[in-house]
C-alpha cells in the first residue's frame, strides 16, 4: 500500500517537473501505388493525442513525454497499424498502409459519425466503457455521465421504462439511430429503450451530439442526436457469458457467442438476454427478453451484414408517478393495484446492409430495414360511462345503469420499413457524402374492453375505436468537409426533408381524427474548425433544424387549429485542448427556438391537455469537461454545463372549477421545464494493481421545475448522488477473461426525484394542482460475473 501512494504522489509531480519532452512524426503512404495518404487518424494508445495526415500524407505530435507507446493509424479500406514506439528522443516514421484483403464495418456508419476535429460538439462512449456499467440497467444509464445529460427511471432503478434529456430536450426530440437506421417511434418520435432489452451487450461504441449536430436519417436533431454502432464482425470465435444479481431482485443473464471468419468470409454473432426486476417502486416490476443475431458475407471489395435485433417487454406500469402529500411518507407508492396494469409490447428490427468499395476514394453502402412492433397496455377502470365507450344505457328491471367498472386494452401495432444510402468519398484535402433516405410507417391504434361488470350491448374484445397514421420520410443531404492549409477544416451540410403524415378514424374520446399534413424542411449547417497549435483546436458551427408536430400535437389540437411546425438556430463555439495526460474542451451555445411546443395548461375543446406553440424561447450555455490521467494508477474526469433555459412572454392556462373555461396568467418571461441551470459530472477511477479499478461517480443536478411557469411550488430540488463503481479480471488458461463488477449507486443514500408532472386548477377561490413524481432508488447494488471463451 505504500508503495502505491508513493507512485500516486509521482503521478501528480511528475507531469508539472518533467520538461523533457518529444515529438512524433512521420509520413503515411498506400502500399500499392506509394502515394500519401491524406486524412488518416493517427493516435497515441493510452494517451488523449490524436491528429490526422494532412494533404502529403504528413503528420506530427509534438510535446510528448519520454516513454513507451503504441501508436495506431487507421482510415478506411486499410489496416489498422500499430506499432510500440520507444520515444527518448524525437522519432520519425515511415509508415506504409495496407490494403485490407476484406472489408470492414465502419463503412456502414461513416456517414452518420464526425471525426474528432469536427466543428460539431460530441463525445465518444466505447464498448469498453459501456462493459463497465453494464449490469442490466437501461441504456440511458449509460450514458448519465456524459455532459448535459440527465436520467430518469419510472420504476427508480434503472430497469424498465427510463429516459433521458440532453441540455434539457426530452427524447421526443433526441434523434437515435442503430446502425444508421432510425430508431424514433415515427408518429410520437419518442425513443423507448426498455423495446429493446441489453441492446448495451450489443454494442461497440456510442456517439452523442450535442445540438444540432450533423444530418442523420429520421426525426429532427432538436437537442442532441445518438448513434450507436452494433458489434463488428469478429474474426476469432468466442462466446461470453454475463451474469449480475442485485437489488430489488434485480437479475441479468447474457450469453454471446461469434463463429469467427468461416470459409475466409463468413461470420455469425449473436446474443440472448434476459433481465428481471422488482422495481423499487411498489410493483414496478420488469420482465425483458432480447436476443440479436448478426451474420455477415465480407469480402474483399463488397460487404453483406444482416442483423435481427429482437425485444419483448413486460413490465407494471409505475408512469402515474407519486402524489406530493405521501412522499415524505411513502416514496415506494404505486397508485396502480389491479394485479394486471401492465404494459406488453414485442419489437422486431430486421437490418440488411450492402456496402462496396467502388474505388480507393469512394464507397457506397445501402440499407433495408424493417422494424415490427406490437402490444398493449392493460388498465382496470372504475365507474365509466358506457357513453363514452360507446355503449348503450342498461335497464335491468327499474334499474337504470350507466357505469360499469371494466378491464381494457390499448392496443397499437405498427410497421415501419424503408431505405437508406449514402456515398462517401475521400481524396486528398476532401471528404464529401451524398446520401438520403426513404422511410415509411404505418401504424394501427385501437382499444378493446375485454371485462366489464355490466356487458350493456358489448361483447367479448369489444373495440370501441380505432385510428390508424401513415408516415412518409424522404430526405436527402449532402456532407462536405475541406482542409485548407493543414490547419482550417471547412463543413457545410445541407439536408433537403419531405414528410407527409396521414391520420384516420377515431380516437378514445370519440374525437374524428381525419387529417393529413405535409411538410418541406431545408436544414443547412457549417462550420469552421481551426488548429491554433497541434494541441489546441477552435471550432464554430451554426445550423438550422426543422420539427414537424407529433401525433399527440395533431389529435389533440381543437378542430381547424392545426400547431405548426418547430425551427431551431443552433451557434456553437467551442475550443480543443490535448496533451499525453490530459484533455480539455469548452463549449459555448445559443440555441434560438421559434414556435416552440410546449405545455402551457392549455386544453382543447373536449378537455385535454395540450401542446401549444410559443413565438420565443432559446437555451444557452457553456459546457466544461476535461480528463486528466497522470499515470496509469489515477485518472480524473469531469464535466459541468451552466445554462439558461428560456420561453419568453409565457402565459399560463388554469382551469377554473368554478365559473368553467380558464384563467390566462400572463407571466413574462420564464424558465424551460426540466432544463437544470447546473448539470455536473465527476469521476475518480484509482487503479492501484493489474486490472482493478475503483470509480467513484458523483452527480449534482440543479432544480428542474415540473411546468413552465417558473413556480417553486411546482419544482425537483436540486440533488448529489454518489455511485461506487469496482472492477476486477484476470485470466487463465481455459478462460480467457473472468470479469468481477459491483455497483453501489447512491452510496449516501440520498432522496431525490429526477421527474414528474403537474396539473393545476382554480377551485372554491384558490389554485390547487394534481401531480406526480418520480422518485429513485436510495442504496442499491447489482453484482456480476463475466466469462469470456
Amino acid at each position: 500500500m505504500k508503495k502505491f501512494f508513493t507512485w500516486m504522489l509521482a503521478c501528480f509531480i511528475l507531469p508539472f517537473a518533467a520538461n523533457a519532452q518529444v515529438s512524433l512524426s512521420g509520413n503515411i503512404t498506400d502500399n500499392e501505388n506509394n502515394k500519401p495518404v491524406c486524412g488518416a487518424n493517427i493516435r497515441i494508445e493510452n494517451t488523449f493525442l490524436a491528429t490526422f495526415s494532412d494533404s502529403k500524407g504528413e503528420f506530427n505530435i509534438p510535446k510528448v513525454k519520454k516513454g513507451t507507446y503504441m501508436l495506431k493509424v487507421s482510415y478506411l479500406g486499410f489496416k489498422t497499424f500499430t506499432l510500440e514506439v520507444n520515444l527518448q528522443q524525437s522519432a520519425h516514421f515511415d509508415i506504409v498502409l495496407q490494403h485490407n484483403s476484406i472489408l470492414t464495418d465502419e463503412v456502414i456508419i461513416a456517414s452518420s459519425r464526425v471525426k474528432e476535429n469536427a466543428p460539431t460538439t460530441f463525445n465518444n462512449l466505447d464498448q469498453k466503457e459501456i462493459r463497465k456499467t453494464n449490469l442490466g440497467r437501461d441504456l440511458p444509464f449509460m450514458m448519465e455521465s456524459m455532459p448535459s445529460v440527465v436520467v430518469t427511471s419510472d420504476a427508480g432503478n434503472g430497469i424498465g421504462y427510463t429516459g433521458m434529456r440532453i441540455r434539457g430536450t426530452d427524447m421526443s426530440r433526441i434523434n437515435v439511430t442503430i446502425n444508421g437506421i432510425p430508431y424514433n417511434e415515427a408518429e410520437t418520435q419518442e425513443v423507448y429503450f426498455v423495446d429493446v432489452p441489453d441492446l448495451a451487450s450489443s454494442i461497440n461504441n456510442i456517439q452523442v451530439q450535442r445540438g444540432v449536430g450533423t444530418s442523420s436519417n429520421g426525426a429532427a436533431t432538436f437537442g442532441g442526436s445518438i448513434n450507436i454502432e452494433t458489434n463488428k464482425t469478429n474474426a476469432e470465435p468466442y462466446a461470453e457469458i454475463n451474469s449480475a444479481y442485485g437489488s430489488f431482485n434485480s437479475a441479468r443473464n447474457s450469453v454471446n457467442f461469434g463463429t469467427g471468419m468461416l470459409a475466409k468470409h463468413w461470420t455469425m454473432d449473436g446474443r440472448v438476454s434476459v433481465v428481471s426486476s422488482d422495481g423499487f417502486i411498489d410493483r414496478a416490476t420488469s420482465n425483458l427478453e432480447s436476443y440479436m443475431l448478426s451474420g455477415a458475407y465480407v469480402g474483399k471489395k463488397d460487404l453483406v451484414k444482416f442483423n435481427i435485433i429482437s425485444g419483448n417487454e413486460r413490465t407494471y406500469l409505475a408512469w402515474d408517478g407519486i402524489p406530493s402529500y405521501i412522499l415524505d411518507t411513502n416514496r415506494t407508492y404505486n397508485g396502480f393495484t389491479y394485479k394486471n396494469e401492465t404494459d406488453n409490447y414485442q419489437q422486431d428490427h430486421y437490418q440488411l446492409f450492402y456496402s462496396r468499395e467502388i474505388t480507393k476514394s469512394l464507397f457506397l453502402n445501402t440499407a433495408l430495414h424493417y422494424t415490427r412492433g406490437k402490444g398493449y397496455y392493460e388498465q382496470y377502470k372504475e365507474e365509466r360511462d358506457f357513453a363514452s365507450y360507446g355503449m348503450d344505457t342498461l335497464f335491468i328491471g327499474m334499474d337504470t345503469i350507466t357505469q360499469t367498472d371494466l378491464v381494457q386494452r390499448k392496443w397499437m401495432s405498427n410497421n415501419f420499413y424503408g431505405a437508406t444510402w449514402s456515398l462517401d468519398y475521400k481524396k486528398k484535402n476532401l471528404s464529401a457524402t451524398l446520401g438520403g433516405a426513404y422511410n415509411e410507417y404505418l401504424g394501427d391504434h385501437y382499444g378493446k374492453v375485454i371485462w366489464a361488470q355490466f356487458t350493456s350491448n358489448a361483447f367479448i374484445d369489444y373495440e370501441w375505436y380505432r385510428n390508424d397514421g401513415t408516415k412518409k420520410d424522404f430526405n436527402s443531404y449532402l456532407k462536405l468537409n475541406y482542409s485548407l492549409l493543414n490547419k482550417i477544416s471547412l463543413y457545410a451540410d445541407m439536408q433537403y426533408r419531405h414528410v407527409y403524415y396521414k391520420l384516420n378514424g377515431i380516437d378514445d374520446d370519440y374525437r374524428v381524427l381525419t387529417q393529413n399534413h405535409s411538410y418541406d424542411f431545408f436544414n443547412p449547417k457549417a462550420g469552421i474548425s481551426y488548429d491554433l497549435s497541434d494541441n489546441n483546436n477552435l471550432y464554430f458551427s451554426f445550423a438550422i433544424a426543422n420539427r414537424e408536430p407529433s401525433r399527440s400535437n395533431f389529435k389533440d389540437a381543437d378542430p381547424g387549429l392545426t400547431p405548426k411546425s418547430e425551427h431551431l438556430y443552433d451557434y456553437e463555439l467551442g475550443y480543443r485542448f490535448k496533451t499525453t495526460v490530459a484533455s480539455f474542451t469548452a463549449n459555448l451555445y445559443y440555441m434560438d427556438y421559434k414556435d416552440q411546443l410546449v405545455l402551457t395548461g392549455k386544453i382543447n375543446d373536449v378537455g385535454a391537455a395540450i401542446m401549444t406553440n410559443v413565438p420565443k424561447s432559446y437555451r444557452q450555455g457553456i459546457e466544461l469537461s476535461g480528463i486528466y490521467a497522470p499515470c496509469k494508477y489515477f485518472s480524473w474526469d469531469a464535466n459541468l454545463t451552466l445554462s439558461e433555459n428560456k420561453i419568453k412572454n409565457f402565459s399560463e392556462f388554469v382551469d377554473n372549477w368554478d365559473e368553467g373555461g380558464q384563467i390566462e396568467n400572463k407571466l413574462g418571461t420564464t424558465d424551460l421545464s426540466f432544463s437544470p441551470n447546473v448539470v455536473a459530472n465527476n469521476r475518480f477511477t484509482v487503479s492501484p494493481f493489474k486490472n482493478f479499478s475503483v470509480n467513484i461517480l458523483t452527480k449534482y443536478v440543479g432544480k428542474q421545475y415540473a411546468d413552465n411557469t417558473s413556480s417553486n411550488d411546482r419544482s425537483l430540488d436540486a440533488y448529489l448522488v454518489n455511485n461506487l463503481m469496482l472492477n476486477y479480471s484476470f485470466s487463465t488458461k481455459l478462460i480467457k477473461n473472468i470479469g468481477f463488477s459491483l455497483q453501489i449507486n447512491n452510496l449516501l443514500d440520498e432522496e431525490y426525484e429526477t421527474n414528474a408532472w403537474v396539473y393545476r386548477y382554480y377551485y372554491e377561490g384558490t389554485y390547487s394542482k394534481k401531480d406526480g413524481y418520480f422518485p429513485q432508488a436510495g442504496r442499491n447494488l447489482m453484482a456480476g460475473v463475466n466469462l469470456k471463451f
